[in-house]
Order: structure tokens, then sequence, then C-alpha cells
């Protein structure tokens, strides 16, 4: 019998270089047991967005015998376009990328798609819907997700709970998906300031990095449908070229 109330639960991803050490965690909530189950594991050898898509694997699998919907809230992109919006396309395209290129990650993705596919055959089970929040925007659950998928990452001893949820010191229902918080706002104008890693441009469909933004302005002033963005990072520059090959 399916619960009032849907499963929730929460995801992160996290790497110390790219590739490098990495940390995956999630936290469930499930309301037909009143329980919180919290999972977390390790890779020697990954990157950000792999651990984003592996917490997503590990937590649907870890929920898959229960018939209830369920809400998953990821601060990543990546995650987020790819299962709702990219992974149709790339099935179709026998997953090569909208400019013929191999699909990157492409055997977690088959194994979420695999899994949520299973779901959706099964006229007694319920949704399962996807919900952005901003990271490090004090959302409880995402914080806590971060902080596991941290911990592993780093190899350090975190201790998982799992129990009931009247005794979770985390407060799972303060959920500000797609809110412009103050936090939120902060965070986009420190991220205006700081130190690009590079810019990336595309134009007629092909993708280029710049190490400045000179370099950048050169392709892409005057030319009709460009495209440019800034990234911080070299997860960002990566996450930013996989969205626009999708």
């Amino acid at each position: 019998m399916k619960s009032q109330k849907p499963i929730t639960i929460f995801t992160d991803g996290a790497s110390r270089g790219n590739p490098g050490p990495g940390g995956w965690g999630a936290v469930i909530t499930l309301p037909q047991e009143g329980k919180i189950v919290e999972l977390g594991g390790h890779d020697e050898r990954t990157t950000n967005n792999r651990m984003e898509v592996q917490a997503a694997i590990n937590a649907i699998l870890h929920i898959k015998h229960l018939p209830d919907d369920v809400i998953i809230y990821t601060d990543s992109s990546y995650l987020l376009q790819g299962i709702t919006e990219w992974v149709k396309d790339w099935i179709k395209n026998g997953w090569t990328t909208s400019t013929n290129e191999a699909v990157q990650n492409r055997d977690l993705w088959e194994v979420l798609a695999g899994v949520l596919f299973e779901r959706e055959e099964n006229k007694d089970y319920g949704s399962v819907s996807w919900k952005k929040v901003s990271g490090h925007a004090k959302v409880p659950g995402n914080d806590r997700a971060d902080v596991i998928a941290t911990k592993y990452a780093d190899k350090k001893d975190i201790e998982l709970y799992n129990g009931p949820a009247t005794d979770y010191k985390h407060d799972l229902e303060k959920i500000e998906a797609h809110a412009e918080t103050k936090a939120t706002k902060d965070s986009k104008r420190s991220r205006s300031n700081k130190k690009a890693y590079s810019y990336i441009s595309k134009v007629d469909g092909k993708i280029e990095t710049h190490k400045t933004w000179a370099e950048c302005e050169v392709r892409v002033k005057g030319k009709s449908g460009a495209k440019f963005k800034k990234a911080i990072s070299k997860e960002e520059e990566e996450e930013i070229k996989q969205e626009w090959s999708s």
C-alpha cells in the first residue's frame, strides 16, 4: 500500500580531483516506516559528476521495493538535466550526443535509466520526480548529503543514521527548491567575483574552451546563435560542456 506522503531523497556527490578520490551521499525519508536512512560510498578514482549519478542510483535501489511516490532533490544540474531531458535522446541516438560524441558516464546513466524504467513499467508503483535545490543554501537535507559525500571522498569516518524520523536532528522538511534565498543571491554575487578557470564557447555546434575572456570574445562576437559561459572550476567546465553537447 502506498503512503500518502512521498518518499523524499536528497543526493550529492564530491571528488578530490577530476578524476580523483570521490564520495557520494544520500538521505532518504521513509514515511510509511517513520524512518530516516542515510547512505554513502567511496570510489578511489572518479569525478564529481559520476558521484552525483552514483548517489541517485544507490538511493533509488534502496527504495526499489517500495510503491510510494518519490521526490529526489539534487543541486546537480548535470544529474537533473541528464535524467529528465538528455537521456531519452541519448538512448534514441545510440548513446551519442547531439554533436555525435560518446556520452560520458554512459555506464552509470544506463543503470539509472534502467532502474527508473522498471519502476515506470510497474503500474502499482508511484511516480519519481526530480527537483533542483541550491547548493550550500541552508537546505538541511542537501547539506547533510554533501557532508556524507565529502567525508567519503576524504576517507574520513562518519556515522550514517538509520532510525526513527523523530530522532533525526536535521529538518528535512525545510526545502526551498528553486528559491532565490539571500544565501543563493550572495552565492551568485560571490561567484561572479571569482577568478575564471576557463571560458567555454559554442559556435555552429562546436564547443571550445579558452583560457581568457579575450579569446572567447573573439570567437563568439558577431556570431548568430553563439553561446559562451564562464567556468570557475574544472568540474563546472565539464558540466557546461556536457550540457551543451546534449
